[in-house]
């Protein structure tokens, strides 16, 4: 799978994607801002989302419309009046996507409906990406794929069929790159409910590009999920989380966010193959095994004792294993302390 320049996939390092969501808090320097600190921090794509409040919602009063959830970091919200100020006004797309690009980086969106798809392809995006509560909405999905361009769908808490008719859908509608996310759909995630053993799973079952959408603090998730088989990861980014905003409480800092590039990147160097017995690299480390070594100077047919044939480091001389078998034998020529034990000295 490829965006952009980048190739996506087991052979590839991480492809990490930060979120801006509505980090800019209204402004367009501070998203402008945002873009420049993702590319100094490692950042392979900045991503958006494309909605407005009356695109996502209704403008309603009603009790359906209004958070309700004590656990959530916006309860009693509105949901029209959050979404009004965690858009990504429409004007700055092109500004934000031409930063990015300069800065050597992707950036896409989340489309949230047709209006938004139609407008994201006049600005050229590169890819797209359909959030995880909209991953039931098949319609958007296969107007998506029918753009020719890569998608990636986060799952949230789709199940097993939910997320193969999402699957089946974006390629029965021309999708030819798709990956899909493993996902938990609260803000922030807790590890415990992150379960990043399904992504080998969704792997095999799914058979596309698997990663992660990791609302979790820190980046000890993502590195894990790195040795399961995830080749892209989403973040949501922020410059302080002092400052504010909608997404700004579970959203990684700047230095937080380079530790993420680093350490998925050495999760990735890691896994390598299955290998048994030293690399080339341990080569040299070799001579600091223990070997069988002479511990005192014996005369030719002195037999060897615990108290001149020793196991010692380093390992030049004859395996350890050997310790039983050659004690008690004769040498046949004098030896002295400090030579290697060897076949050709025993009697």
């Amino acid at each position: 799978m490829k965006i952009g320049n980048r190739s996506i996939g087991l052979g590839h390092r991480p492809y990490i994607i930060a979120e801006m969501s509505g980090n800019h808090n209204q402004s367009l320097d501070r998203a402008l801002e945002i873009v420049e600190a993702a590319a100094k921090s490692g950042a392979d794509a900045v991503k958006l989302q494309t909605y407005t409040a009356d695109t996502i919602t209704l403008d309603s009063f009603g009790p359906d419309f209004v958070i309700n959830d004590p656990d959530s970091l916006w309860n009693g919200r509105r949901l029209h009046e959050l979404y009004n100020e965690a858009h990504t006004p429409w004007d700055w797309h092109k500004p934000i996507m031409d930063h990015a690009r300069a800065l050597g980086m992707d950036c896409f969106s989340s489309a949230f409906d047709d209006t938004a798809v139609d407008f994201l392809e006049t600005l050229g995006v590169t890819a797209y990406k359909i959030a995880s509560f909209e991953c039931t909405d098949l319609r958007l999905i296969a107007k998506v794929a029918r753009t020719g361009k890569p998608v990636i769908i986060s799952t949230g808490m789709a199940t097993v069929g939910e997320i193969d008719a999402a699957v089946r859908t974006a390629h029965n509608n021309g999708c030819q790159d798709l990956a899909i996310l493993k996902c938990t759909s609260t803000y922030p995630a807790t590890p415990e409910n992150t379960n990043i053993r399904t992504i080998a799973n969704m792997r095999e079952t799914f058979g596309c590009e698997v990663g992660l959408s990791d609302h979790t603090m820190g980046c000890g998730v993502s590195v894990a999920a790195v040795a399961f088989g995830a080749s892209l990861f989403e973040k949501h980014f922020t410059l302080r989380r002092a400052d504010g905003g909608v997404d700004s409480t579970f959203s990684l800092e700047p230095e937080e966010f380079a530790q993420l590039r680093l350490e998925t990147e050495r999760a990735w160097l890691s896994l390598g193959q299955v290998v048994y017995g030293g690399t080339e690299a341990e080569a040299g480390s070799r001579a600091f095994r223990r070997s069988l070594y002479v511990a005192a100077d014996m005369k030719s047919g002195e037999r060897f004792t615990s108290e001149n044939l020793r196991i010692v480091r380093p390992g030049y001389g004859l395996d350890p294993k050997f310790y039983d078998i050659i004690l008690g034998k004769p040498v046949k020529r004098d030896v002295a302390k400090g030579e290697r034990v060897s076949w050709e000295m025993i009697a």
